[in-house]
């Protein structure tokens, strides 16, 4: 059992302790894209590590240890797994196999249930913006009928960045091209995916500290991501100032939107603008974050 105390340990400082140190660290902030990743490596390591834990204690331990026999026992393989022509395999086989598997499958169904989801609450708006939105090829979006400035966009394959009447009224040209240039930063990162991965970890793992950090620090990244994007082609002001005019502006739930929450983090990094980590301490997060989901295979897989 000391494997699978050794794992659920894991579990827990993945889980419990380091959300709550990541979303404080100073860093974060001035490097939003290892951020991201950092909590996406903190969610796989602790779907594997609980795993993992939940197969020792399942099979108390009664497995080998050497080699590939060793790797594929820890990933729910029992070594003793009888042959095509052996005895049938037991509950306890079948159980040792399933308990861990329906760890990964957790969040795996989310995962499903959570694009479905996200598609539909899409294709609900597109047909939304086919009836009360009209075209306006010169900035490539779309505009509404709407006295609240708000700018968002729809990702995906029919993607659509949505501006409102209302933020055409306060924004000038080049605020507006760059909150257009934000939500298109959006777009081509491909956020709606990330945040729908999140979404789904938070509603398998309710309750979890990680779940609730990992979703809340994420969005805010995802924002900063794109603000930095932003500003390679426009001025800190332009940018700031676009974001505080459409900072009331509420976009549907499966858009990104430039306004919203943690809009006043989002000016003051804007505006007070912190250097970057050194190469070296980006490339430490990134190889941590590597090495952090395969610890537990390692601890599994020592005799």
């Amino acid at each position: 059992m000391i494997t699978a105390a050794g794992l659920a340990g894991y579990a827990v400082l993945v889980g419990v302790v380091v959300p709550s140190l990541l979303a404080r660290a100073a860093w974060v902030h001035r490097a939003p894209a290892a951020a991201v990743l950092a909590w996406q490596g903190l969610m796989v390591t602790f779907v594997v590590a609980t795993a993992l834990s939940v197969y020792h204690v399942v099979t108390a331990e009664q497995h080998a240890h050497d080699g590939l026999i060793g790797l594929l026992t820890a990933c729910g393989l029992p070594a003793d797994a009888p042959s095509a022509g052996g005895a049938p395999p037991t509950v306890g086989d079948a159980l040792a196999i399933a308990a861990p598997v329906m760890v990964v499958l957790l969040p795996a169904a989310w995962l499903i249930r959570c694009v479905w989801r996200a598609r539909r609450a899409v294709n609900r708006q597109l047909d939304v913006l086919t009836l009360v939105g009209e075209p306006a090829p010169e900035y490539g979006a779309t505009i509404v009928d709407h006295g609240i400035p708000a700018v968002y966009c729809l990702a995906g394959r029919r993607a659509r960045v949505v501006v409102t009447s209302g933020a055409l009224d306060v924004l000038t040209d080049e605020q507006l091209r760059a909150v257009l240039d934000h939500e298109r930063a959006h777009i081509a990162g491909r956020h709606h995916l990330v945040k729908i991965l999140v979404d789904a970890f938070s509603r398998a793992f309710r309750g979890l500290p990680l779940a609730r950090h990992a979703k809340e620090q994420t969005n805010l990244l995802l924002e900063m991501i794109a603000d930095d994007r932003a500003l390679r082609h426009h001025s800190r002001d332009a940018l700031a100032t676009a974001m505080y005019e459409v900072a009331a502006g509420r976009a549907p739930a499966a858009a990104l939107g430039a306004g919203g929450s943690g809009v006043l983090i989002r000016l003051r990094r804007v505006l007070a603008p912190q250097p970057r980590p050194h190469r070296v301490a980006w490339l430490s997060i990134v190889v941590a974050t590597i090495v952090a989901p395969l610890l537990p295979l390692t601890i599994a897989c020592v005799p």
